[in-house]
């Protein structure tokens, strides 16, 4: 999405950049010993577009009602007190904006009280800005150190490492197919899907070299439709179900072509000849999430089953409880996962075949921005991707004994691939490892040097 790189919020690529030199000038802050309660500061943001923000974690097994409860600084003029309703399950974050009350400062504590306003719970301290957050490593028991902004979600507390692969890549498609705007990818078995953010679908099969071509009828990919028939889908993303392609193609929109946010989840029948496709069903997702900005809206999508979220003990953030897919009716047997690119946030939704969608996760990568999602039912791991906005940072996140996602590996880009624009990512089935390694692909948004397709290989 290159219209759009010199405005994205917070300033990620300029932030990012500075926080290397900046941050091994500051020193560590210490958090400080606390009563036996399960309920820890977890994460202070004192600076930037969300500032004065104080995250509190759930180390324990139990939900706690956390009503009442009183967040200070280092004053006693001044409090915030906890909304009546507010619990908080295990293994789950939740972020307070404090502004309207009092200031986080450069040389500043954050305390917690119970409703008493007396009772201390949990207290931290540091001595310079959050650049952009301070945040406990490991969550709920460590001792804050610098890290990504994560409020909501657990913290960014993975180092990054080499490319688990070999760091060659190489080109995958002919000179020029697509041009520009190739965004998400999904391999399905001897199939590649190609989601181009002009409204387009591509179906590209093996070029017998190790690359992909588009296939028989689909020589200039197919253009798409909302339901009606109507206007061109800005299409981020693309997956299938267990059904796979045949059970129906689901593309993921931020836009109704260069208009304002209309996240939605497109789903095609791709069975037909015909040069366009039209969606037999949307769910439009826009009034649920916090708004941005019509160009930062669903950039990647993957699916994962039910039968996987609830052997991993996955908990349904609608009802706090372990996941049960029998409360949703009929859906497509698994749940839907996307990535918003201006919030660097993952949601998960059930998406009922009667329209109905039900969000059950809420997920922060620790990213600046999120283009692509993968699920690699081998390994039992959500890839998220990042574009050249990250440097090209990829991270793995599984679910934890809490029931939720979190990260467990970060990894750079390989060696031999230029910090490209890349949108989208895919990685082959077990079939294809040989030699201990897989093919990957990565689709460039701005077709640099002709090419939107590259091949890799990951580690099997």
């Amino acid at each position: 999405m290159t219209d759009v790189r010199v405005s994205r919020p917070r300033l990620r690529a300029i932030a990012a950049a500075c926080a290397a030199v900046v941050l091994g000038a500051l020193a560590a802050p210490q958090a400080q010993a606390a009563p036996a309660d399960d309920i820890r500061i977890n994460e202070v943001v004192t600076t930037g577009d969300v500032n004065d923000s104080i995250e509190l974690y759930n180390k324990g097994a139990a939900t706690v009602d956390i009503s009442g409860w009183v967040l200070k600084d280092d004053n006693n003029s001044s409090s915030y007190k906890i909304p009546a309703g507010t619990t908080l399950a295990p293994g789950a974050a939740r972020a307070f904006d404090v502004h309207d009350k009092f200031g986080l400062g450069s040389d500043d504590d954050a305390r917690l009280y119970l409703a008493n306003g007396t009772t201390l719970v949990d207290s931290v301290n540091w001595s310079s800005h959050s650049d952009p957050s301070w945040s406990r490593c490991a969550d709920g028991t460590g001792t804050l150190r610098a890290a990504a902004l994560t409020l909501g979600g657990l913290n960014d507390c993975v180092a990054a490492t080499a490319w688990p692969g070999s760091g060659s890549v190489s080109n995958a498609d002919a000179a020029n197919v697509f041009g520009s705007d190739l965004s998400g990818l999904y391999q399905e078995g001897g199939v590649l899907w190609g989601a181009q953010n002009s409204g387009k679908l591509w179906r590209l099969v093996p070029n017998g070299t190790g690359g992909w071509t588009p296939a028989t009828g689909w020589l200039s990919g197919k253009a798409l439709r909302f339901p009606g028939g109507t206007g061109t889908p800005d299409s981020e993303g693309v997956t299938v179900t267990g059904s796979g392609s045949a059970g129906g193609v689901y593309v993921a929109s931020e836009r109704n072509g260069s208009g304002s946010s209309r996240l939605s989840v497109l789903k095609y029948d791709v069975s037909g000849s015909g040069s366009s496709l039209t969606a037999t069903k949307e769910w439009n997702l826009t009034s649920g999430l916090p708004a941005v900005g019509g160009n930062l809206g669903f950039e990647g999508i993957t699916w994962i089953p039910d039968a996987t979220l609830t052997a991993a003990g996955f908990r349904d953030e609608s009802t706090g409880a372990a996941y049960n897919p029998g409360l949703y009716g009929a859906h497509t047997g698994g749940v839907f996962f996307v990535g918003v690119e201006g919030t660097a946030l993952v949601y998960g939704y059930v998406l009922q075949d009667s329209g109905t969608a039900t969000r059950v996760a809420s997920i922060a990568t620790g990213l600046d921005g999120v283009m692509e999602l993968q699920w690699e039912p081998q390994s039992a791991r959500l890839w998220v991707v990042c574009d050249d906005t990250c440097d090209g940072e990829h991270r793995t996140l599984a679910i934890n004994p809490s029931g939720v996602f979190a990260t467990t590996a970060v990894h750079n880009r390989p060696s031999g691939m230029s910090n490209l624009n890349n949108e989208g990512f895919t990685l082959a089935g077990s079939s294809e490892c040989v030699g201990g390694s897989k093919p990957v692909y990565w689709a460039d948004d701005s077709n640099t040097g002709g090419h939107a397709l590259r091949k890799g290989t990951i580690n099997c």
